[in-house]
């Protein structure tokens, strides 16, 4: 018979190991005994597993617990409990106090040891069978908490019920709950080393979540490897063109009442129109489980999870390949700078910050009052880590953008003097986390074809290196520099341009230093910025120019290509996140003028290897004017290196210049327009150079330091290509 002190420690969910006296055990005396703890049952008998025969009725001594010894019985054996519900009902259950230890040692040793870099297999909620019997086994990692329980809608939330065991050498806690499934919600009741009961906590390893304002998680199937896309590793190559269209899918297209679409609903509409507008990747801002709306996913707490706001995990299996079908790439943005503090999170996970940093000086962003993952930590490195691969090989998707790498890279960001810890060396670098940013992307690296792109807004060296050669790892980075520039240019009255000239051209001092990607991004557009439309100067005529010069320039000049889901048809106002974008613009043939630009510069983009296979090669750009300032004319030429050319100019003034003399590379007798941003077609003036089966004759003509010219007429605030014939 159990013991007081034991009993006790049971029913108040103290006991420091329930396995040691729940289920089937031997007495001192070589008797057996069964127990066990069942809150709400008015009676227990114990049953042979295999024949079902009654064995004996258990005694309930107090608050649901049941003991008994058995009879004729002096091995271990297989059992279940027929239990009658004090509130009605009746079954028969698996004891999950009769199964051995779930996780391996060497499985849970490598987990402590750092070396577990999928510890999504072993950790989360996974269905799983034992004979005759199906279940859920729940492990979870919480190394300084003094109990931990799984509840659900399974157990009635209960903490008692189901009490888990410690494996010691990881800090993981596991236990099989027999006959949960698919579709039970879930938390962890942790009781944390102090003896105090925390909130519920859900689940950092679930795959499914509730959609908010509920938190719990919810069991869900581990998505099987995902067969890589055969185009893949050829689209992703950096001489490949890459051109990708960013998405914030809860406001693409809502339905019509306002509600979040379904991933299927987003299948059925978004790849198509992302390949018809001639892009070759979609972008997606973070799809992963996160609390607050407001966020736009940026601060995620369900690092394993599509979200459910656009329904069950399996809709997002197809949306993936629908993309694929589009013959598209899929990078999603991923998270690992911050998480947000919500009670149910990752904060104080067990009653202690083994998620965060302890101090807040290293620990908490100032400006997105969230918490910072510690990077030097083994088990949180494997977390994150294990998620970006995670991505990859079980959902498909084709490559990850990284949100806020600057924030990660720097212990003092945002941070005044005083109020930061210098790193082991006292620098103020995180050697932490370059460290894990670097672990990422070499195992991201070992997925054929399989990408990560950083969103990086400083001059930190090596970014787009690989890690043998001392770099982070990425593949590609946002430009942010070219980005800054070249808006605030775009912001001036043409008549003030010429004092600002170099804006156009200084990335171009440090263009082929990393892979780089230009990006007009969500964070262009949003926080009283104005959309891209709203930034141009001028009426509404030479705003709508402008854009579109400014969109020939950006295809025109070396590096992959981003744009904003909206700022392809020129939407008017600035993002909103709550809302539709306003496809109801493209009844205004300006609006309509600027999508089929977008649509053709993606075209000119891919056919024309020049325009991109030395996207991130000094041998793929060459000027031809960089400096006449007073008339704010651009002109260069892009290769490929096998001897294809084209040419792009850029007039950006709204005073049109007829026979202009335009110096060009010799080995071309002719050359013709292959793309005019002031095209009728697109909603411009309609000014240009024909599209005569001779071209533009080449002349002997010196212009711009060349031997060779062509006459050409430029638009006002225009781009041009002109391609060899």
């Amino acid at each position: 018979m159990l013991n007081e002190a034991d009993l006790d420690a049971l029913l108040a969910g103290r006991h420091a190991d329930p396995f040691a006296r729940l289920g089937l055990h031997a007495d001192d005396n070589g008797r057996l005994w069964v127990r066990a703890l069942l809150p709400g049952a008015a009676e227990v008998a114990l049953l042979d597993a295999g024949s079902k025969k009654h064995i004996v009725d258990l005694e309930q001594r107090r608050g649901g617990f049941f003991e008994a010894m058995v009879p004729r019985r002096k091995h271990r054996f297989d059992y279940r409990l027929a239990v009658r519900w004090a509130g009605g009902g009746e079954g028969v259950y698996a004891d999950p106090y009769n199964f051995y230890p779930q996780l391996a040692d060497e499985e849970l040793k490598a987990f402590a040891e750092g070396r577990n870099f999928r510890p999504w297999l072993s950790l989360g909620a996974h269905v799983v069978q034992y004979g005759d019997v199906s279940g859920v086994r729940f492990a979870v990692w919480a190394p300084n908490a003094r109990r931990v329980s799984v509840v659900g809608n399974f157990n009635n939330w209960d903490g008692r019920r189901h009490p888990m065991r410690l494996r010691h050498q990881a800090g993981v806690w596991e236990i099989f709950v027999p006959h949960a499934t698919l579709g039970d919600l879930y938390k962890f009741e942790i009781v944390n080393g102090n003896g105090a009961l925390l909130p519920l906590k859900a689940d950092p390893y679930a795959r499914r979540a509730q959609l908010r304002p509920e938190t719990a998680s919810i069991v869900a199937a581990l998505p099987e490897p995902t067969p890589l896309p055969r185009q893949r590793e050829r689209a992703n190559r950096r001489e490949s063109a890459i051109s990708v269209y960013e998405v914030h899918a809860a406001s693409w297209r809502r339905g019509v009442s306002g509600e979040f679409p379904t991933w299927d609903e987003l299948a059925e509409h978004l790849p198509a129109y992302v390949a018809d507008m001639g892009f070759t990747h979609l972008q997606l801002m973070p799809i992963s489980e996160h609390p607050f709306d407001g966020s736009w996913g940026y601060q995620t707490l369900g690092m394993y999870a599509p979200s459910a706001r656009f329904g069950p995990p399996e809709g997002f299996a197809r949306f993936v390949k629908a993309v694929h079908d589009q013959g598209l790439g899929l990078l999603l943005d991923w998270v690992p700078a911050h998480f947000p503090m919500d009670a149910h999170g990752l904060a104080e996970f067990d009653g202690t910050r083994i998620y965060e940093y302890a101090d807040p000086k290293e620990g908490f962003h100032r400006d997105w009052n969230t918490l910072i993952y510690n990077f030097g930590r083994t088990e949180v490195r494997e977390f994150l880590v294990g998620s970006a691969i995670y991505w990859i090989e079980r959902w498909g998707v084709d490559g990850l953008r990284v949100d806020a790498v600057a924030s990660m890279l720097y212990r003092d960001y945002s941070r005044p003097a005083g109020e930061w810890i210098p790193n082991i060396r006292g620098g103020r670098e995180n050697l932490e986390a370059i460290s894990m940013l670097r672990e990422m992307n070499e195992h991201v690296g070992e997925i054929e074809g399989a990408i990560s792109v950083a969103e990086e807004s400083t001059s930190f060296p090596g970014v787009s290196a690989p890690t043998y050669a001392g770099g982070l790892g990425f593949h590609y980075k946002w430009n942010m520099g070219w980005m800054n520039d070249t808006l605030r240019y775009m912001a001036e009255d043409p008549i003030n341009r010429r004092w600002h000239h170099d804006k156009m051209t200084f990335g171009l001092i440090y263009a082929f230093s990393e892979n780089f990607m230009l990006p007009i991004s969500h964070d262009e557009v949003v926080h009283g910025k104005g959309s891209m439309l709203s930034k141009m100067p001028g009426d509404d005529w030479q705003k709508f120019a402008n854009l579109r010069a400014y969109y020939g320039f950006m295809w025109g000049h070396p590096g992959k290509k981003l744009l904003f889901m909206g700022q392809e048809f020129a939407q008017r106002q600035e993002w909103d996140h709550a809302e539709s974008l306003p496809w109801g613009l493209l009844e205004d043939d300006r609006h309509a003028g600027v999508q089929r630009l977008v649509r053709d510069l993606n075209k000119l983009y891919r056919d024309h290897t020049a325009l991109h296979r030395l996207d991130c090669e000094q041998g793929g750009f060459e000027w031809i004017s960089a400096h006449d300032a007073e008339h704010s004319i651009y002109a260069w030429v892009r290769r490929d290196g096998t001897g294809r050319m084209v040419i792009v100019v850029c007039n950006m003034t709204p005073v049109p210049r007829e026979g202009y003399s335009l110096g060009v590379p010799d080995g071309v007798t002719a050359w013709r327009e292959a793309l005019n941003t002031d095209s009728a077609y697109y909603g411009g003036s309609n000014m240009g150079n024909g599209v005569a089966a001779a071209g533009l004759p080449v002349q002997a003509q010196p212009a711009h330091g060349r031997r060779l010219s062509i006459t050409i007429n430029l638009p006002p605030l225009a781009t041009l290509f002109f391609v060899p014939i």
